[in-house]
């Protein structure tokens, strides 16, 4: 067996039904597409990542039928990509001025990072009367017909995902099914058999969301570069404390010597519409050390290197051409510290988990802390139900859940009805056409989910964060300040934290942000041949834990290459980065417990550096259900020698958190 067949049978075991080598008719399948469109290992398994993600299976199996149809999937987007290209050459004419491109204006491609408004416009015409489901009604109520509404999946996928019409939501299959568990050691209690008198929890923000409230739309280019260039020389001191080494060791990459010097700057790539690889990678140092300069490096000797514009490194090496430089050492970053706290104030929070006043003195063990976490959109493609909003909201009802996590867009600017506006309206909207605003939608549609939530279970806590992609949200930009509450009619209940936000349930310290950075650093990063991290769903987190970062992509994938959407021309919205607030985006003292980074990915939940990294899934995909991620927490505990020596104790709650990826 040759080395490319061990690599394969490495990346696609935990595909195949048996979980172990790849039979031999699937694996000459998987040889062939790789002969045929000349591409490694590694890159045929993200194909299949992705292939797997379009087709709304993420436990997909590989057989001899679905490495077929993968490659045909292959084929046809290639087929495509050449009639683009063949398309766009014959339409080239010398002299053009710039158009308008579809509907979003993004005449020099530039919205990636520069952030926009939403686009806007709904249509005038007389609407019919549009009711959302309650509760009661998602759980008893057959689902009705599909409105005749061609989504632009159906029009432009291609391969054998493209006749599959969307699912309705009552008739979806798996419904509640657990699809990974986390901690399967630890049980799942029964839930109470009424709510808790007081809320068990108690919100701390460790982030300063008054400084999210900066003005969008005015990035200044001298004030993005003092960010970027600032960020490298923090990275300089950090890694030179770390590894104790002295002023003298360090040096500029771009600057001729035959000495060995340690050089720190950001990875990039050496040309702005290309991909990063090994041929084109640059290093980009800081002004203070090497003028703002960028040198090509050579990585040959490299076997365990991983890389993605944006990053952060430190590298031994030496520049003896002045063309380039030669790496032979990759230093590591330090970690921030993690979690601690007090015994007293563990103490404190393991008697709020009694539930009431009268019960705080009680010597039992409290029951543990249950938190759903769910991340939108929160309706399919087809219609504007948000019956997926709504089981979730059932859900945390019937546990008398203690908390629930949902990450935006609640309203997304990237649903097909949404940027259309081509959808009906209640007719108490209709009879004042001034008040059909997305605020008044939200209100309607999305506003009686929680409502009813907290009228069932009043001590529960619900946390949403906003997304770029929110069509209610001013604040067009990420870093994100919290979207206004008055206009929405929410409940007290309600809390409204900002995009990223670091925020402590008791003593838990959460790190969470909608963005979607994971899909984007994978689709950015080069790996060498041996990686430090081989598994894909750790190593993409651990760029964040390792950057101190939300986002420490720069810069972030152009919205052609993201997923597509339902929309018109099928482009999503993007990362909206404003770069000179970036510094909002970094995490702050100490490492989180627990990091929350929903994506498009499969959906997974892993401990990687004491850190419980957890990816709920999209509780709606573009045609069918997705998941959500159920949390059952239990007290932190300590030693009587470690209560009496009154230090700080780490929370280690990836030891005592069981986590569920549940189907809706």
């Amino acid at each position: 067996m040759d080395e490319n067949d061990n690599e394969l049978n490495d990346l696609f075991s935990s595909a195949t039904a048996s979980g172990g080598p790849i039979e031999a008719d699937v694996l000459t399948e998987l040889q062939s597409i790789m002969r045929l469109h000349s591409i490694p290992p590694q890159e045929l398994f993200y194909k299949w990542e992705s292939y797997s993600i379009k087709m709304g299976q993420d436990d997909m199996k590989l057989d001899i039928d679905t490495v077929r149809a993968l490659k045909q999937n292959v084929q046809d987007g290639l087929e495509k990509e050449n009639r683009k290209t063949k398309a766009h050459t014959s339409n080239k004419r010398m002299g053009a001025a710039p158009r308008n491109v579809g509907n979003n204006n993004d005449v020099f491609g530039m919205l990636d990072i520069t952030p926009n408004t939403p686009r806007s416009g709904m249509s005038s015409r007389p609407k019919r009367k549009f009711e959302t489901p309650s509760i009661s009604r998602v759980k008893a109520e057959p689902a009705s017909s599909p409105p005749d509404f061609r989504t632009s999946s159906n029009l432009n996928d291609t391969g054998a995902g493209a006749t599959h019409a969307p699912t309705s939501f009552n008739d979806r299959p798996h419904a509640g099914q657990t699809v990974e568990v986390l901690n399967n050691h630890l049980e799942v209690p029964e839930p109470p058999i009424a709510p808790y008198p007081e809320s068990r929890i108690k919100l701390t923000a460790n982030s300063d969301m008054k400084k999210l409230s900066y003005k969008t739309m005015a990035m200044k280019s001298s004030e993005a570069s003092e960010i970027l260039d600032d960020r490298i020389d923090e990275f300089m001191l950090l890694i030179q404390a770390h590894h104790k080494l002295e002023d003298s060791d360090f040096g500029s990459a771009a600057s001729q010597s035959t000495n060995e010097i340690v050089a720190v700057g950001r990875i990039a790539c050496d040309s702005a519409e290309g991909k990063l690889n090994p041929s084109s990678i640059v290093l980009e140092t800081s002004r203070r050390m090497g003028a703002g300069l960028r040198i090509p490096l050579k990585i040959d000797k490299m076997r365990g290197f991983q890389f993605f514009p944006g990053q952060i490194v430190a590298l031994k090496g030496i520049n003896a051409s002045g063309e380039d430089f030669t790496v032979s050492e990759i230093l590591e970053p330090p970690l921030l510290g993690v979690a601690a706290s007090t015994p007293a104030s563990l103490d404190d929070h393991v008697r709020r988990l009694r539930g009431s006043s009268d019960a705080m003195d009680d010597d039992s063990d409290p029951a543990p802390l249950n938190i759903i976490i769910g991340s939108g959109p929160f309706t399919a493609d087809d219609n504007l139900d948000f019956e997926p909003l709504h089981a979730i909201c059932s859900q945390a009802a019937d546990n008398y859940a203690d908390v629930l996590i949902l990450t935006g867009p609640f309203l997304d600017i990237d649903h097909p009805l949404i940027a259309s506006g081509d959808f009906d309206l209640p007719e108490e909207v209709l009879a004042d056409p001034d008040s059909a605003t997305m605020s008044a939608i939200f209100k309607l549609l999305i506003t009686p989910a929680f409502t009813q939530l907290t009228s069932i279970h009043p001590s529960i806590t619900i946390l949403l964060i906003p997304s770029v992609k929110d069509a209610i949200d001013r604040h067009a930009a990420w870093p994100q300040e919290p979207f206004l509450r008055k206009d929405f009619g929410l409940p007290k209940a309600v809390r409204i934290v900002g995009n990223p936000m670091t925020i402590a349930l008791n003593e838990i310290v959460m790190g969470i942000s909608s963005q979607d950075i994971l899909y984007e650093l994978r689709h950015e990063e080069i790996i060498g041949e041996n990686p430090q991290d081989s598994t894909l769903l750790a190593r993409l987190p651990k760029y964040l834990i390792e950057q101190r970062h939300f986002f420490p992509l720069f810069p972030p994938v152009q919205r052609s290459q993201l997923p597509k959407t339902g929309t018109e021309d099928g482009i999503p919205v993007g990362a909206m980065l404003d770069t000179s607030f970036l510094k909002l985006g970094e995490m702050i003292n100490v490492r989180p417990d627990m990091l929350v980074v929903p994506s498009s990915l499969p959906p997974f939940a892993k401990v990687v550096e004491s850190v419980l990294v957890i990816n709920p899934g999209y509780l709606s995909k573009r045609k069918a259900a997705g998941t959500y991620a159920k949390l059952t927490v239990y007290p932190a505990s300590m030693t009587e020698q470690e209560r009496t020596q009154g230090t700080m104790i780490g929370h280690k709650l990836f030891e005592r958190a069981r986590v569920d990826i549940v189907r809706i």
